[in-house]
């Protein structure tokens, strides 16, 4: 991953006063002035589709944040597997565990192109000790957090498989006009706690009954309703 924001020769750097991140919750009420001075240690990455942001119990010293793009965090299994625990997309945070002082929990990889701001511990640090409003951001961001894992547990862990997967497709946001661009058959299975085998049968079968419908390469589009009945099993 090339960082960009403290590259000096970056030609976006224009751009950075209409960043993104200047919306995020954390420097929400913060003066323009106090943002140009914290957002300096901050750098904006692209990470290509595979590409590892951190590793599970190495040092974290960043939190990041999703501009676009979908990232996945997982954790080994001890017979060589993996196991999906959650899924990022724009405006989610990665690597909260840093603000404890702890090392990261999970491995965290870009399922698809993303882009993503790595902010620098010592930034949220900083603000929690001089703006108020930092702390209760915080905590907002944790519960976000520990909402989407208790979804993970019981919308995509319990259940006929078929059931799971189609709640997996309406969370992945294909349900609308637009094609999307899915997991792999492995990530997938990952996600749900079932083989790479099953998924790849599952999605097959969906495709036969008019569920889901290839659109290019592994980009589909979705029937909402069909989904929306099959996941309420």
């Amino acid at each position: 991953m090339k960082p960009n924001c403290t590259n000096p020769e970056w030609v976006g750097r224009a751009k950075c006063v209409a960043c993104e991140v200047r919306n995020f919750v954390l420097f929400s009420g913060l003066t323009t002035h106090e943002l140009d001075s914290i957002l300096q240690p901050i750098d904006n990455l692209h990470a290509a589709q595979h590409a590892v942001l951190y590793e599970k119990g190495t040092v974290a010293p960043s939190v990041y944040t999703v501009r676009s793009g979908l990232i996945k965090l997982k954790i080994d299994l001890p017979n060589g597997g993996q196991r999906i625990v959650r899924l990022l997309r724009q405006g989610d945070v990665a690597g909260m565990e840093t603000l404890l002082g702890e090392r990261y929990h999970h491995t965290a990889i870009a399922l698809q192109d993303s882009d993503v701001c790595r902010i620098p511990r010592e930034v949220l640090m900083r603000l929690d000790q001089t703006n108020p409003s930092v702390h209760q951001a915080l905590l907002q961001r944790w519960q976000r957090s520990a909402d989407q894992a208790d979804h993970f547990i019981v919308a995509l862990s319990t259940g006929p498989a078929e059931a799971r997967m189609a709640r997996l497709l309406i969370t992945l946001g294909c349900v609308g006009d637009h094609p999307e661009t899915l997991p792999s058959r492995e990530d997938m299975g990952a996600l749900l706690g079932i083989t790479t085998e099953t998924a790849s049968r599952i999605m097959a079968a969906f495709k036969r009954r008019g569920l889901v419908h290839t659109s290019r390469g592994n980009e589909v589009v979705c029937d909402p309703l069909g989904l929306t009945q099959l996941a309420r099993q």
